[in-house]
């Protein structure tokens, strides 16, 4: 990077010494060292002469200054006693501080910074950028100068001066932000401003530039009738206060909202030539292979598609054929080749749809958006939603989109731009009849000459001329079927002393059956012998073996436990059918099978593998191995949980992490790969297992990572433990269900597994089901409203839990009595019951759970109107909560923290944080959570005068609500009757 790249306060700002502060509390430092300015009238005088940029300020001009029309008699004495003061803090930079003409002067410039400047340096080069449509860099410009501020200006320092300057420089701070956050929504960050525009304009209200700019945020964060909302609350605002109607562009904007203008979306930024290198777009094409061969007509007739582009429509192309026929080599050549037409970039995806695991449509979007610079905030919940929302920004943009390996039509419709300029091609083994307007493809083999030209191309023109005859035989015996013949060509190009004739005999002795290949998947089974029977007995037991494992790849430590060999050796290995192209890289110390040759490696293994009982063996250490590293992140996370001594025995010790930040990477970075070995073992001897895997890492089910994946898990497990009479196995399962209906606020379908979880771990003496799910009904009938019966069932969890000795959970329902508590208003002794909770946990030095500790303790201290400590233990625990990656928590974390500031009458930053915790828990927690918090949101917009946008929201929460059946649609109700009426 360039020292053009970085911003001013990077580079020659950080090299001065001597710094000056006035946009905060009155300050100078050098370097790390603070500098003693004294008194706040010694505080005045600086700031005085700091705000006069180097000029000379006349006695009489700083005495009226600091004291204003009632100076002290003394006042020019006390003066020139501050002005030495000041000096001899200075030091060495004393000099600066000059007396001229019976005033002083304070001469900054090179030798010493003063934060206004910088400020004021940094805006001029926003307000540049912004001019020649540098958007990304005149926001950073814009937030570099916002940085400056380190709260209120001159703060504490006395006199009109002072208080002038201080009303000034707010001003201008707020004029800053609102172009800031005009960018944000040029850029994008629609959804992220919401939240700092409904504090700015509680604070603010007859500001009608922030009004404008909120309600373009919410329009195109999806939510119309907000927007209209905050136009009629501005309107009533405006009458009652000024008599005076919205200015034309804000009631020009209400129209268009009303129209839908198309022209209201977001629009990404158009690349110019001096502005392309800011402007992030994708390029996600896998890299093209350089000895792409024939097809010509295919290359040609789908280029002409892609074109079609150009014009009015938008083009979408389906390449089928089998396996191994090259559709993806063909489409990755077809797109690099067309790629300059789409100049807003290129999309791709691996859709794994030969695979038993497909990607999910949602899961696929969501990558797509971030691709376009959406924020992780931004992105809807739901499938429909997310793709409108990258059908909008794909609108006006020219993006081709190369989604790969598709199981079906259905899994492919969410998944395309549906704008004209934009292009989509899809590749599958089966043709894509179901896609409305697709150019359909059917790819055969290649033709003699295709394949000879291809044979040719990697084995060499010599070598080939040579043996021309042998080296049709090969290809024939290939089937003329691309990936074969690369797999045969490479074979023989890196083995010089070999002929072609060899491999022709090799060919022809070992594969009778290659007449196959022109059959569905048995073509790819005959292909991938050919490499398979080049491999020694260590490397072809690695290769049946690793195709056991279901997964998205493979980890070296994982597969070094499958393999049952040290990591070093396991990494020879796994290289080495690497060089023979049976197996990728996926990155460092990471290892996948393209899908077609897992297939053929799991064939291999049943045919191959003996004695057969290996391959069950193979696949119990890799779940061993899972197991055991969740259980050294469990003791890690949770230590002296006693779920660790109740999990299954396991053959393997597993990774240990040196600290929480690794082992929470692991959790993340493995959940795909762990999970899918779960569902694949959650039967016979393993599925105590697979569900003891599950419950060491529920901390998934909270964080929103994989859920559906661990859903669909456990519910396997829960029936292939009921249909063989499990009782053990099945209350862990239904207690891993438990967990994941709280974390979505599915509370009926939680109880119905507690309920069942309870007894049968009581008849198969598991006191973790069995604890756990007393605790957790206990939970269910809080949320609903029965919390005397919450009450009953939290003491007697309580009474398990120490029973067993197991002080964290004793410590969790400790934290669930005190919310049961506080719902029965009895605030001391919930306050008690979360305090004892918090000293098991300090005692323990518990990280994680002494954050939700610290959450039911700041609950009740919240109705106490304790609000000082409350706010201090809910922002403790949002801290760890992200720390932990807890999105869940991290959400409620800023819901009850918009709790307490509505307590505190204190409106504005209550909405602020209310919309915090919505753009988390639209995406993790389920619609009831989303509904608190748009209830929330609701109270403090209508306690700032915005009553109509807190309708719109107290009418979304409502709607959810009554969807599920939950008591707080009553409350919503009365809370939209008497607004309504009014």
């Amino acid at each position: 990077m360039g020292a053009e790249d970085h911003t001013p306060h990077e580079t020659e700002y950080r090299d001065h010494q001597l710094r000056f502060a006035v946009l905060g509390p009155v300050r100078a430092t050098r370097g790390d060292q603070a500098l003693g300015m004294g008194s706040p009238q010694q505080k005045a005088l600086l700031a005085a002469l700091l705000l006069r940029a180097g000029r000379t300020a006349t006695a009489e001009e700083l005495i009226d200054a600091i004291w204003g029309e009632e100076p002290p008699e003394q006042a020019k004495a006390a003066l020139r006693t501050y002005a030495s003061r000041i000096r001899k803090a200075l030091g060495p930079d004393a000099e600066l501080l000059v007396s001229e003409s019976g005033g002083y002067a304070l001469r900054t410039g090179a030798e010493a910074l003063l934060d206004l400047n910088i400020a004021h340096d940094l805006a001029t080069q926003a307000e540049k950028a912004a001019s020649g449509g540098e958007r990304a860099r005149a926001r950073e410009l814009y937030n570099a100068a916002l940085d400056q501020w380190d709260g209120e200006p001159l703060a504490h320092v006395p006199g009109p001066f002072a208080e002038t300057q201080r009303a000034r420089l707010d001003e201008w701070r707020l004029s800053l932000l609102e172009l800031r956050l005009d960018l944000d929504l040029q850029v994008g960050c629609h959804a992220e401003a919401v939240s700092a525009l409904t504090a700015l304009t509680a604070g603010h209200p007859l500001r009608e530039r922030l009004r404008e700019l909120l309600m373009l945020a919410l329009y195109r964060s999806g939510r119309q009738a907000e927007a209209l909302a905050v136009y009629a609350d501005t309107r009533r605002l405006l009458a009652d206060e000024l008599g005076v109607d919205p200015r034309p562009e804000l009631s020009d904007l209400q129209q268009r909202i009303l129209a839908a203008d198309d022209e209201l979306a977001y629009q990404a930024e158009e690349p110019t030539p001096e502005t392309a290198a800011t402007v992030t777009r994708p390029a996600q094409l896998p890299a093209t292979v350089a000895d792409f061969t024939g097809r010509a007509s295919f290359v040609a007739d789908l280029g002409d598609q892609l074109a079609q582009a150009e014009g009015t429509i938008m083009a979408v192309s389906a390449v089928a054929g089998i396996g191994g026929v090259g559709k993806t080599t063909l489409a990755i050549h077809v797109a690099h080749a067309a790629a300059d037409r789409f100049p807003d970039g290129q999309l791709y995806v691996d859709l794994q749809g030969a695979g038993s695991t497909p990607a999910d449509p949602g899961t696929v979007l969501g990558s797509f958006l971030r691709a376009l610079g959406t924020a992780d905030s931004a992105i809807p919940d739901g499938v429909e939603e997310r793709s409108a929302l990258f059908r909008s920004l794909l609108a006006g943009r020219r993006v081709l989109a190369l989604l790969d390996n598709a199981r079906d039509a259905a899994q492919v419709r969410p998944l395309l731009p549906g704008t004209a300029g934009c292009a989509a091609m899809v590749t599958s083994r089966v043709r894509m009849v179901g896609l409305a307007g697709a150019y359909l493809v059917d790819l055969d083999v290649m033709s003699p000459n295709e394949a000879m030209a291809l044979f040719t191309r990697i084995v060499g023109e010599e070598r080939v001329t040579a043996e021309r005859k042998s080296a049709m035989d090969v290809v024939a015996a290939c089937g003329f079927l691309p990936l074969a013949i690369r797999i045969a060509a490479s074979r023989l190009a890196s083995r010089r002393t070999w002929t072609v004739a060899v491999l022709a005999g090799k060919l022809a002795d070992e594969r009778r059956r290659l007449d196959e290949l022109q059959a569905g998947d048995l073509a790819v089974k005959a292909t991938f012998e050919m490499g398979y029977g080049q491999l020694d007995a260590e490397q072809g037991r690695a290769f049946r073996l690793l195709g056991l494992a279901e997964g998205p790849d493979i980890s070296l430590h994982a597969a070094a436990a499958l393999l049952d060999r040290a990591p070093d050796d396991a990494e020879d290995l796994l290289e080495s059918l690497v060089d023979t192209s049976l197996l990728e890289s996926a990155a460092p110390r990471r290892y996948r099978f393209h899908d077609l040759v897992r297939l053929f490696a799991r064939a291999c293994a049943e045919r191959d593998e003996q004695p057969p009982s290996e391959r069950d063996a193979a696949l119990t250490r890799l779940l061993d191995f899972y197991l055991a590293t969740a259980r050294n992140y469990y003791v890690l996370e949770r230590p002296a949980e006693r779920l660790v001594d109740h999990l299954e025995a396991t053959g393997h010790e597993g990774l240990h992490f040196a600290d929480h930040s690794a082992s929470i990477e692991w959790l993340f970075a493995e959940s795909g790969c762990f999970l899918a070995c779960a569902g694949q073992l959650a039967s016979g001897p393993t599925l105590r297992r697979a569900v003891d895997l599950l419950m060491a890492t529920s901390a998934l089910a909270e964080s929103g990572g994989n859920v559906r994946q661990y859903e669909l898990g456990a519910n396997a497990m829960k029936e292939a433990a009921r249909k063989a009479g499990d009782a053990h196995a099945e209350a862990r399962a239904r207690s891993v269900l438990t967990g994941m209906h709280l974390a979505t606020g599915r509370f009926d379908q939680a109880d119905e597994e507690a309920t069942a979880a309870g007894p049968l771990g009581e008849s198969a003496a598991d006191p973790i089901s069995f604890s756990y799910a007393l605790n957790d009904r206990g939970l269910v009938a809080n949320y609903q409203g029965r919390h005397l019966e919450a009450e009953g069932f939290l003491s007697k969890a309580l009474a398990s839990f120490r029973a067993y000795g197991n002080k964290p959970a004793e410590a969790s329902a400790l934290c669930n009595l005190s919310r049961v508590h506080t719902e029965l208003g009895k605030t001391d002794t919930a306050i008690a019951l979360a305090e004892q909770a918090l000293a098991i946990h300090d005692h323990l030095s518990v990280s994680m759970r002494r954050a939700t500790t610290l959450y039911a303790l700041a609950i009740a201290q919240t109705t106490a109107k304790r609000l000082t400590e409350a706010e201090r233990n809910f922002q403790e625990a949002l801290d760890i909560f992200q720390q932990s990656r807890q999105r869940l928590w991290e959400g409620m974390a800023y819901f009850r923290l918009g709790e307490v500031q509505l307590v505190a009458q204190r409106p504005a930053q209550a909405a602020g944080l209310a919309e915090q915790a919505l753009a988390i828990l639209r995406s993790v927690g389920g619609p009831w959570r989303r509904a608190n918090a748009l209830t929330l949101l609701g109270r403090a917009l209508d306690s700032i005068g915005q009553q109509r946008r807190a309708q719109a929201c107290w009418r979304e929460a409502l709607e959810q609500y009554e969807n599920l059946g939950t008591p707080e649609a009553e409350d919503v109700r009365g809370l939209l009757t008497p607004t309504a009426a009014a």
